[in-house]
């Protein structure tokens, strides 16, 4: 497959991170959101970013227009119809996604590849809303996306071998570093990282150490670049508990994914981390 144009559904954190990926490898990219408020936010950010490139000397002048005349802002979701890949970046929420994939079958043409940057939902589940589930896969970025090199590409049970090939490959030529999975609860690294925070949490509550020591410890001790307080605030203290809360769901209620009642009630008190003003910890606005 000649992959010239490719969609990105929703233009948050991370959907406006893949859009930047996109047009800085060279890709024409379609971002689309609800509303053209949200969507030209969203262009704002990316353009401020790849201005910050340019004022470091990492692109020149005219790369920078280059990259940025390669982005296309939409508040109409059939504009994806000439895409040949379709990224979707929608918030984490089963019934959203679900939605829009079926959508997404009447606008774009049969042979585009549709991919979830879901970090813990079924694909499986999710590619079942169409007719032609061998080409809904996974593609999982991390955040932030213009920075962190792993991208998870997920095999759901219908999935084609080819549309594996096709976004290992897409991938690859975004300079990432692909690394091709089952469609299990969290897939790799979720799964992994569940009880990095869930123990942090506890060893929290329980009042052995404060979010500030366990951190450092970990950082220092344990060489993480980030402690899992720290993280936690960075993506989004919603975003990681309702990834918890979906690989504890997938796995059946096995006990070592189970969520902490804590990340709840920071959920519940608006404390979601940095875009919130604070979570664990204080930041500004």
């Amino acid at each position: 497959m000649n992959i010239e144009t490719v969609g990105v559904v929703g233009s948050g954190t991370m959907g406006s991170g893949i859009a930047q990926v996109l047009i800085q490898e060279g890709y024409k990219t379609v971002l689309y959101d609800i509303t053209e408020e949200i969507v030209s936010r969203a262009r704002k950010t990316i353009f401020a970013r790849i201005d910050r490139l340019v004022e470091k000397g990492k692109l020149t002048n005219e790369n920078g227009e280059q990259v940025k005349n390669s982005l296309v802002c939409t508040a109409n979701l059939s504009e994806m119809k000439d895409c040949q890949v379709v990224i979707e970046a929608a918030p984490e929420k089963i019934e959203i996604k679900k939605e829009i994939f079926e959508k997404l079958e009447n606008y774009c043409s049969s042979e585009t590849l549709l991919a979830t940057n879901t970090s813990s939902f079924s694909v499986t589940e999710i590619a079942s809303q169409i007719g032609s589930p061998a080409r809904v896969a996974g593609m999982h970025f991390f955040n932030p996306a213009p920075l962190m090199p792993l991208v998870e590409v997920i095999k759901g049970i219908q999935t084609s071998q080819e549309t594996i090939d096709a976004l290992y490959k897409l991938a690859k030529e975004l300079n990432k570093t692909p690394v091709i999975c089952e469609d299990t609860p969290g897939f790799i690294v979720n799964r992994v990282a569940r009880p990095f925070y869930n123990e942090a949490i506890r060893i929290m509550k329980d009042q052995i150490a404060s979010p500030e020591q366990i951190d450092r410890i970990l950082k220092k001790a344990g060489q993480f670049k980030m402690g899992p307080f720290e993280l936690q605030d960075l993506i989004g203290i919603d975003i990681n508990f309702a990834t918890t809360a979906s690989v504890y769901k997938g796995s059946f209620g096995e006990s070592r994914f189970r969520p902490h009642f804590y990340q709840e009630r920071m959920v519940q008190s608006g404390r979601l981390g940095r875009k919130a003003g604070g979570g664990y910890f204080e930041y500004e606005k």
